[in-house]
């Protein structure tokens, strides 16, 4: 469960304050699909930010899973990032010397899991992506599709109760963008609370809340 109150951001850009957030209220629970549309500038990845715990909001409250977030010491914030919420971007974001085993795996050595444990959960997220055969290619092996189904493998393989994704399709062909947000869709229909940052209209129509955000406020 997701809730949001009040929440405010803003940066000094020059002399100018910009309002990024103004008041925003937002209630998401356990297993939604929610698609945040809107123009450039109008606070997506602002809020995506603050939903994802990557940034704090100037004012209000954002609790998560019953846990006030916004006064946590930046130690358990990025506990709770790490236990709880899976990030794909839409530049993938992977790195370039590993393979794509590898770059699943990360995650689960950086939070200190045993190895035996880690190589399980890296075969199970690549065979539920379809990416066994290409468990040993590095991503200038994969295609851009490939490439960023390794990102999903990698946002799940914690096991995270959320989902953020940023324009995931925005570097992808038609059919590629399509296998990917199946695989997305997938992982919502098991439980997974599933937030699609998007410009692509069919896309966003297919998330069951759209929410429309434009001059840092949620206006639908």
């Amino acid at each position: 469960m997701i809730v949001l109150r009040g929440i405010r951001r803003s940066f000094q850009v020059g002399d100018q304050v910009v309002h990024a957030l103004r008041d925003v209220e937002l209630t998401l629970t356990d297993g939604d699909y929610a698609a945040v549309m809107g123009p450039s500038g109008s606070g997506k990845s602002t809020l995506l930010n603050i939903l994802g715990l990557l940034d704090r909001p100037d004012a209000g409250s954002y609790t998560l899973d019953g846990t006030e977030t916004t006064t946590l010491p930046e130690e358990r914030r990025a506990r709770l990032r790490r236990e709880r919420i899976g990030f794909v971007f839409q530049a993938f974001h992977l790195i370039a010397r590993l393979t794509a085993a590898e770059n699943v795996e990360l995650p689960l050595m950086l939070a200190g899991q045993p190895i035996r444990e880690r190589r399980r959960r890296v075969a199970a997220a690549l065979e539920t992506m379809g990416l066994t055969p290409r468990a040993n290619h590095r991503p200038d092996q994969l295609s851009g599709g490939q490439r960023q189904r390794v990102a999903i493998a990698r946002a799940t393989v914690t096991e995270p109760r959320l989902i953020l994704a940023d324009e995931p399709t925005g570097n992808l062909d038609r059919a590629s963008g399509e296998d990917v947000i199946a695989a997305l869709e997938a992982l919502n229909a098991q439980g997974l609370t599933l937030v699609v940052v998007t410009h692509d209209q069919a896309l966003g129509a297919r998330a069951r809340r759209r929410i429309r955000m434009d001059d840092g406020a949620i206006v639908t």
